[in-house]
């Protein structure tokens, strides 16, 4: 007999017939299965008949993946995948194009189930379905349905796409080309090329030179979204799939037709939302690009290259308006560049390239640096003279540190640079593709930035880390903001100055406190009602233990002394004088008593009547430790005065749980903080795995000798 976890109940249907209710044996062979759900139907040839899922993906029931199947799943008796096969692969050859139409419209959508493909392939239908395509002689819509076919059967890898001629794939590469064509054939035309591709180095070369990259910018242009995105999938294949050669050869191609302000004017800026698999093209290109940089970051400065030393006096002479340095001695020459290079913030002011040797950012530090100094002249002199005037040196931004250590690695990290591109990453900057030389631009800004949160920081050369912290958090929170354009982005993150961070900050901190607590206030909630009741225990054990209280009289000097104390079974009040060393005395030596049901209110403080008789005259240390009870019909009273505030609050608390009242001292509730704490320490605690005694563990013996011990007297000595 068959175990219940091997038995699924499921539902199997059939067009024309009342649904069977089943309970699947899964150890039963399927054929064996068919067979029993056939007979049910009174169908002859179970051979010819196979299970399908009939929601959603509509897979066969193969013996493979049978074990998927799920209590209350719905299946469907359909045609074996060979005989649905055969039965299309005659009907896509049919005279009448009607025939042809629906076959290939049903071979589109069969063909992305595994167990069909194998089927209609070992047939040798995917032969016939190119040579339609060849021919090209079919309508649109057939030639939609024959392409779509054909992506679906290839996409299974049953079949290499190294296979297939140059005559097919360069008829795939006309439909592209093509400025006149049925656009459902272009947008399944161009996955088919993004597949080649992807394949093989072989059909990469082939696509390259029969694809027209003018054509394929134009379909950027289209309104069709689908069109677009397809387009943008192909030329991120190219891409990716190049070799370095290849790659630059496309790179210059792209930047030439401007390609990233082409994507920002047809598809970020027009369409408005952008789609996820084009999000996922767009941070891709971004990702391939932005790595074009990757060599240059890499490679460290050469010290004694002459070309680099010429950079570097190209950015001293942009600082400083110097006389004519040729009518210079050599000697004073060098004692002026050495002069002016520290001035630029250069430590090795006689091979200042010697600072420039790290990399990563490498020359990209040298590249940003000279950007900077050609591009924005004015702001470069103003940045190096402001800093190279002020007299706290400590204070000094040094822009050789900067360039180092600072933005242009900064940007570096933020925008990933040198990381191959995530195959689910859709997170793209919108400002990347308004701006051409994104990485020099945002230095531009970044470095001017730093300076400007220096001096909101008052930072020194200590502060330095620390600095590029809050920077780090300005560049990464503005281009999250995902700005459009170099303009808006420099106007966010200057907006975002340090006071701004620490808000932020704050916010933030305090919004995760609030997060994390609330569970933690949740327990709280739970485990009160528990403590309460512990902590209204201990103040009634407390009133049936006593309490010595004094009687205060104006007449003589030494008060009385009375005990009060609380009957066990906590129903009646038991009270009477005692002598001065009394500390305890018994129940039965108290003579006074009140019964608990006949207590009617608890007052404190002013309202208690023994105050009132003596208004004006009691201190108001007196006041805070009064209290009294009333009882029978208010006529008569208790008055205690607690001799000490602990006192007052465990009594006023044990008589407020006798009239099944809340208690509400300070006392209580400090104590039930206490307590709530610590079991929210003990129930936090990471227990697991550990094992807990059931006994305490044995009390070590003490130790042999006690020379460990610190000897105060000795030490005064």
């Amino acid at each position: 007999m068959p175990q219940q976890k091997d038995i699924v109940k499921i539902a199997i249907q059939m067009p024309g017939a009342y649904p069977q209710l089943i309970q699947l044996d899964q150890k039963k062979p399927l054929s064996a299965v068919i067979k029993e759900v056939c007979d049910g139907w009174n169908l002859s040839g179970p051979d010819n008949h196979a299970l399908q899922y009939a929601d959603g993906v509509q897979m066969y029931i193969t013996e493979s993946n049978r074990l998927d199947i799920k209590n209350g799943c719905i299946l469907r008796l359909t045609k074996a995948p060979g005989c649905c096969a055969e039965d299309l692969y005659k009907g896509i050859q049919s005279a009448d194009s009607g025939v042809r139409c629906d076959s290939l419209k049903q071979l589109a959508n069969v063909s992305t189930d595994v167990t069909f493909a194998q089927e209609f392939i070992s047939r040798d239908g995917h032969v016939l379905l190119v040579k339609i395509v060849e021919d090209g002689n079919e309508s649109p819509l057939i030639m939609t349905h024959t392409l779509t076919s054909f992506f679906e059967l290839m996409d299974h890898q049953i079949v290499s796409w190294e296979n297939l001629s140059s005559v097919f794939i360069k008829k795939i590469a006309s439909l592209v080309n093509a400025k006149v064509c049925d656009a459902s054939i272009q947008r399944v035309s161009l996955a088919l090329l993004e597949s080649m591709v992807q394949s093989g180095r072989a059909l990469f070369l082939l696509v390259k030179q029969e694809v027209t990259l003018e054509r394929l910018l134009a379909h950027l242009q289209v309104a069709n979204q689908q069109i677009q995105t397809k387009a943008m999938a192909l030329l991120m294949a190219l891409l990716q799939t190049a070799g370095d050669a290849d790659r630059q050869e496309l790179f210059a191609f792209l930047a030439k037709k401007n390609l990233r302000q082409y994507i920002y004017k047809n598809i970020i800026h027009s369409s408005g939302a952008v789609g996820d698999e084009m999000a996922h093209y767009l941070y891709v290109l971004q990702s391939v690009t932005l790595n074009h940089l990757e060599p240059r970051m890499k490679t460290p400065l050469d010290c004694y290259s002459q070309d680099q030393r010429e950079v570097l006096h190209t950015l001293r002479q942009a600082a400083f308006e110097t006389e004519s340095e040729n009518s210079l001695s050599n000697e004073r020459r060098r004692s002026l560049c050495a002069k002016e290079f520290r001035k630029l913030g250069f430590s090795n002011n006689s091979n200042p390239g010697q600072d420039l040797v790290r990399a990563p950012p490498g020359l990209l530090a040298l590249d940003t640096m000279e950007y900077f100094s050609s591009r924005y002249p004015d702001a470069y002199s103003r940045f190096v003279l402001e800093n190279s005037s002020r007299e706290d040196k400590a204070r000094v931004v040094r822009l050789p540190r900067s360039s180092i250590q600072a933005d242009p690695w900064v940007l570096c990290e933020i925008l990933r640079i040198g990381d191959p591109p995530s195959e689910t990453g859709a997170d793209y900057h919108p400002i990347f593709f308004s701006q051409d030389r994104l990485v020099e631009e945002l230095f531009c800004v970044c470095i001017q930035l730093l300076n400007k949160t220096w001096k909101e920081m008052r930072a020194t050369q200590e502060d330095f880390d620390k600095v590029m912290q809050v920077v780090r958090e300005q560049i990464t929170r503005t281009l999250s903001s995902k700005p459009t354009s170099l303009e808006l982005f420099k106007n966010k993150v200057n907006a975002l100055n340090y006071g701004e961070i620490l808000k932020l900050r704050q916010t933030e901190r305090l919004h995760q406190e609030e997060t994390l607590a609330l569970p933690v206030v949740e327990l709280k909630e739970r485990l009160k009602p528990e403590l309460m009741d512990l902590i209204r225990q201990q103040r009634l054990n407390r009133l049936c233990q006593g309490t010595l209280f004094r009687k205060i009289s104006s007449r003589r000097r030494q008060d009385k002394l009375w005990y009060c104390r609380l009957s066990p079974n906590h129903k009646v009040l038991h009270y009477g004088d005692v002598e001065e060393d009394t500390e305890s005395p018994a129940i039965e030596s108290l003579q006074e008593k009140i019964p608990v049901a006949d207590i009617k209110a608890l007052l404190t403080g002013k309202d208690c009547p023994h105050m009132k008789e003596n208004k004006g005259k009691q201190t108001k240390e007196v006041l805070d430790l009064a209290f009294s009870i009333t009882y029978d019909v208010e006529d008569y009273s208790l008055n205690f005065i607690a001799s000490s505030r602990a006192d007052f609050c465990l009594w006023t608390d044990g008589l407020s749980v006798l009239l099944g009242r809340d208690m509400s001292s300070e006392s209580m509730r400090s104590e039930l903080e206490i307590l709530l704490s610590m079991e929210i320490k003990l129930r936090l605690l990471d227990l697991e795995n550990v094992q807990i005694p059931d006994l305490a563990p044995p009390v070590p013996l003490p130790p042999s000798n006690y020379h460990f011990c610190y000897d105060f007297n000795a030490t005064e000595q």
